[in-house]
């Protein structure tokens, strides 16, 4: 058996709905790690503080920021982690809201404020909608993402994340058309996507939404992820959120096997494996 890596479970709190979706993409992917010859242990993000990993490559789920916060200590010892803590820490929101436009990725206008003493910008009265979204990780609860229609039905959202302890919301404009889920590999050939609703009213190039993605992956830094887009009339796409390794439970069997095959792929080129 060659070298061990670690794979750390996400948290059940940052899995609703899909704690044992998340736990079976991670555990395939660690199968299929071991089908190439390495050996893999597991164990669940709130363990790391407990535990001193020796593996020199970790790949993980992890979410909340007492696992980052660990993962990024680690990360300077010369683990290669994937996907890296910054990079799952630029997906929260009060990050992505500026990182995604920045680098020139098509994305709704949305506002950061602060849920204690909400200052509404001017622009949000012209949204036909808004969805108001917790400004760290993404939805955990009920309510975490809501869509408001004036400003009344806003403070109320906002005040109800103040009291639940989250302090920053995103104020962010609501896209009309199909919503589009997608999930891929980066710098590998697994890209797969499809309507939310299992029609869509509107046609998506296959192609650019690949690019969106991966120029959405390249900015946050991720290896493994997926996303959500809407297809405007005419095919014009919009990425509205980005995930980082979500379950992929559509396609769990096959995208493991190109999520393993990246992995090592990044562990020996780190030279952090042999082959």
């Amino acid at each position: 058996m060659k070298t061990q890596l670690t794979g750390i479970r996400r948290k059940t709190s940052f899995s609703p709905n899909h704690v044992e979706t998340d736990l079976a993409i991670l555990r395939l992917t660690a199968d299929e790690i071991e089908k190439q010859g390495y050996s893999v242990s597991l164990i669940e993000e709130s363990e790391l503080e407990n535990v001193t990993i020796e593996s020199p490559v970790i790949f993980n789920m992890c979410q909340g920021q007492a696992a980052i916060c660990k993962l990024q200590k680690i990360e300077p010892t010369g683990k290669l982690i994937i996907n890296s803590p910054t990079s799952v820490l630029n997906c929260y929101r009060y990050n992505m809201v500026k990182l995604l436009p920045e680098a020139g990725v098509k994305f709704p206008a949305s506002f950061l404020v602060d849920t204690a003493d909400p200052q509404i910008p001017q622009e949000v009265d012209a949204f036909p909608a808004t969805w108001v979204k917790r400004g760290d990780v993404h939805a955990v609860s009920k309510g975490d993402v809501t869509l408001a229609y004036t400003r009344e039905e806003i403070v109320a959202i906002l005040h109800h994340h103040q009291r639940r302890g989250i302090p920053q919301a995103v104020l962010q404009e609501h896209i009309e058309g199909d919503v589009i889920k997608f999930y891929a590999v980066h710098k590998n050939a697994f890209f797969e996507w499809y309507y939310h609703n299992k029609y869509g009213l509107n046609t998506v190039d296959g192609a650019e939404l690949r690019r969106l993605a991966d120029l959405s992956a390249e900015t946050m830094g991720l290896d493994v992820y997926g996303g959500d887009a809407i297809a405007g009339p005419g095919g014009d796409l919009t990425i509205i959120d980005i995930n980082d390794w979500p379950s992929f439970a559509a396609f769990r069997e096959r995208a493991s096997k190109h999520i393993a095959e990246a992995i090592i792929e990044k562990a020996i080129e780190h030279g952090k494996l042999t082959d």
